[in-house]
């Protein structure tokens, strides 16, 4: 049995319970989206770029997701590299996020959206 409350996700087994909060979810959609061949990073507001300037982390930066029952739906803004083709990237993006969250939560993915928050020039 499943529950979900505002921020987190309860499975109710026969030797207790488990809970996932929402923002753990994020975060293994965010890394996993990250390691992706030409995605630079992933997009945030204002005040994840400032955070981000002072050396902490937010690994669910630029992540959005709604958990119902056993069903996730997950939306990501990313960057991407220069020189990279969006559409294989963000394939590839929507894969690797739906088997890690599934493989990692249990949850089936019912969609990954990505959006393409900016382009980066940097050469690495």
């Amino acid at each position: 049995m499943t529950e979900m409350t505002n921020d987190s996700m309860e499975k109710h087994t026969g030797i207790g319970e488990v809970q996932i909060a929402n923002e753990v979810v994020a975060s293994i959609a965010g890394i996993s989206a990250s390691e992706v061949e030409g995605v630079d990073s992933m997009a945030g507001g204002l005040a994840g770029e400032l955070v981000g300037k002072f050396g902490a982390k937010n690994l669910s930066k630029g992540v959005k997701v709604e958990v119902a029952d056993d069903t996730a739906m997950v939306e990501l803004a990313i960057n991407m590299k220069y020189g990279y083709s969006i559409p294989k990237t963000c394939k590839q993006v929507q894969e690797k996020v739906m088997q890690a969250i599934n493989s990692m939560t249990g949850l089936t993915v019912k969609q990954v959206n990505v959006r393409i928050a900016g382009v980066s020039l940097e050469q690495d």
